[in-house]
């Protein structure tokens, strides 16, 4: 009797408890970009949080939180509740950072969960437009000539915008000298600036200071053209055969977040960037819109910290 009263209880307690798909989200929603205000990652996560929102019903509240190659932020929501009210805008730098951090708080791979690919993007060679190189060819010789002379910025060490410009470094064979900041929109601010020369970046943070002349753009870093940017060639036409690299964005929550919930924000992220208004926004700035399967995220990143540990081994590269 004592048992079946138990179990009755149980069973009880289960049904008062709502089933969280149907109820979230309840509140608002965290939003964490782990990088600067004014970078390629917080431009597509503040477009496509303007519209998660707006699906959701609930408020999606950007929080920035720069620093370490976006380390810092992460290490926010690997260790949040997983109950969905935390989310993570990840990119590429989660595959970099397993080998460039020999001591990170966290493993993506394990204490990350996968919702959806959110975009793609080229990336886009720039520079002062007082410096005398018109094609990326010019650069090179000019570097070569003088080298030391010429100083890149970074988004910061082990950034997407350092590995791309040593990897470019190095097929290229110039010496040109690293200056790391704490984010892409502070590296454009003194790249704009003329304190360094050059930079790689996100096609969203420099295509509008390569259209108002403020910088000049010398090389797409996909092998195939940007439609943002058709006259620009790229870095495979220029010099650097087989040069490759784009930078991917991605929502993540908190390992355990509750199955259900994991699937309604992939539904949900699956409509906004279905939309056409939503694409438009991000094909402006050379962005494509991309999505996918929680388990297809969750396999891709598994993948891509492999290849890019072996990139980061050849570089020498270390997080700060």
């Amino acid at each position: 009797m004592i048992v079946r009263a138990c179990m009755l209880s149980l069973i009880l307690l289960g049904a008062a408890q709502p089933a969280p798909a149907q109820t979230y989200p309840a509140k608002p929603i965290r939003f964490v970009v782990p990088f600067a205000p004014g970078g390629g990652t917080d431009l597509i996560g503040r477009v496509f949080a303007q519209y998660l929102q707006e699906a959701l019903g609930q408020p999606v509240v950007v929080d920035n939180r720069g620093g370490a190659g976006s380390t810092l932020g992460t290490d926010i929501v690997t260790k949040a509740p997983a109950d969905g009210y935390t989310l993570l805008l990840g990119n590429i730098s989660l595959a970099f950072n397993a080998e460039l951090y020999k001591k990170l708080p966290y493993n993506a791979v394990r204490d990350l969960g996968g919702v959806s690919m959110v975009a793609v993007q080229p990336n886009i060679l720039v520079i002062h437009p007082t410096l005398p190189a018109k094609t990326f060819r010019d650069f090179i010789e000019a570097a070569r000539a003088r080298p030391g002379k010429y100083a890149y910025a970074s988004a910061g060490l082990g950034s997407g915008t350092h590995l791309a410009a040593e990897l470019m470094k190095m097929l290229v064979k110039i010496d040109i000298v690293h200056v790391p900041y704490k984010g892409t929109g502070p590296a454009l601010n003194d790249l704009i600036g003329g304190q360094v020369q050059l930079m790689v970046s996100t096609f969203a943070s420099a295509l509008p200071h390569v259209k108002s002349g403020r910088l000049r753009a010398l090389g797409v870093t996909t092998l195939k053209r940007s439609p943002a940017a058709p006259d620009v060639p790229t870095l495979h036409e220029s010099g650097v055969p087989g040069f490759d690299y784009s930078t991917w964005y991605a929502l993540f929550v908190p390992a355990g977040t509750p199955r259900a919930v994991v699937d309604k924000l992939n539904a949900t992220t699956v409509q906004v960037l279905g939309r056409d208004d939503v694409r438009q926004r991000l094909d402006a700035q050379g962005v494509d819109a991309s999505t996918g399967t929680p388990a297809e995220l969750a396999a891709y990143l598994k993948s891509e910290t492999a290849k890019w540990g072996k990139v980061v081994r050849a570089t020498g590269a270390r997080g700060e």
